[in-house]
């Protein structure tokens, strides 16, 4: 690879409303905020993002691009270490991490085009292609928006699906069961079912909601309770049948370790945990422990890193992001027999800034 110097920053934010008010079992948002990266070097161009708030485009713009800007592009590590360095008065975790995470995939993006190299050719592929699971069912959601939801997900082939429970906005534990039987009645016996409680339970509530689940077979109890409840998410995983799963919120190797020897898969994000370089050492670290790893949202900025490794278990096909980034970017991939293929035709991850994102742009 010929060297050359990160010339430039560019950071942006884009938000965009999703159709309605969406809930899950803690949180109701109507809206979802990308912030995106372009790192210049030469006549090459990288782009990353992270699904976090504008306040991330600050931390980049004040704290990060000083330390990137005129260093080696091929050095990705040295500057995944400089930003985190920089950052250290602030704290490295949450919103620092995010904006550290656009910036890193940016620059992952910018030197595989300078290698002329698809990304995934130079992250190296255990697969051609990655399963994905549907995700969304939020708790606000009526039988017929869930059909729908449910529709498209078997439309794409998907042989598993999620929905959100959590009795913060049901009511009561009643809801969430009942909303899970419908599942299983618009998908039959031949799909997984998912479940994501995204910490609304205590551990009593947990433990008794689990048992339900395992007898109306769901196999995956994402966050039955607070991911930083470890203790908790370790007696979950002893005491009910489907696997126990969190992660989303992993920051750094530290996070990682604390919660691989408690559940049954850890999840990574991307665009929370440090980028590509991030997301990598964390499955490194999972498979160290024989454990697999599931990419959380973000479908098409995991599509080529999750091929690279041999303990993936499958991606989020979040219905938010699947929305969100064909509007915002071109050469997205498109899901297929319940596989996402990314792309290794072109230089990078393939994905530019679409030219009808202006329209969300924050002025």
């Amino acid at each position: 690879m010929t060297s050359s110097i990160i010339e430039h920053l560019d950071i942006d934010s884009y938000t965009v409303p999703t159709p309605g008010p969406e809930a899950d079992g803690t949180l109701q948002w109507d809206s979802t905020t990308a912030v995106v990266v372009h790192a210049h070097a030469g006549d090459r161009t990288g782009v990353g993002w992270t699904y976090s708030s504008p306040a991330a485009a600050c931390v980049i713009t004040e704290h990060l691009a000083t330390v990137v800007v005129g260093r080696e592009s091929a050095d990705v590590t040295d500057a995944w270490q400089a930003m985190h360095r920089a950052c250290r008065n602030l704290g490295t975790r949450g919103l620092v991490m995010q904006a550290i995470s656009a910036v890193d995939i940016a620059l992952w993006d910018l030197k595989a085009q300078l290698c002329e190299l698809p990304l995934v050719e130079m992250f190296g592929q255990t697969r051609a292609a990655a399963p994905i699971y549907g995700s969304g069912g939020f708790t606000n959601l009526d039988d017929d928006e869930l059909g729908r939801q449910v529709a498209e997900w078997q439309r794409l082939g998907c042989t598993a699906m999620k929905i959100k429970i959590g009795q913060s906005w049901g009511g009561d534990v009643g809801r969430d069961l009942q909303r899970v039987n419908r599942l299983r009645e618009l998908v039959g016996n031949d799909i997984d079912l998912m479940v994501d409680a995204n910490g609304a339970y205590t551990q009593g509530q947990a433990r008794r909601v689990g048992a339900a689940l395992d007898d109306l077979g769901v196999v995956w109890f994402e966050e039955p309770v607070s991911s930083d409840d470890v203790a908790g998410l370790d007696e979950l995983r002893h005491a009910l049948r489907c696997d126990v799963t969190a992660g989303e919120y992993v920051a750094d190797l530290y996070d990682a370790r604390r919660l691989i020897t408690v559940l049954d898969c850890l999840q990574l994000d991307a665009t929370r945990c440090g980028g590509y370089s991030g997301w990598l050492a964390g499955a490194n670290l999972a498979g160290a422990h024989n454990l697999q790893v599931s990419a959380h949202c973000a479908p098409a900025l995991h599509a080529p890193v999750a091929t690279a490794i041999p303990n993936l278990r499958h991606i989020e096909y979040f219905v938010d992001h699947a929305r969100l980034e064909p509007l915002l970017f071109e050469g997205v991939p498109e899901p297929a027999d319940g596989q996402l293929r990314p792309q290794g035709s072109q230089p990078g991850h393939g994905m530019t800034l679409a030219g009808g994102a202006d329209r969300y742009r924050h002025a």
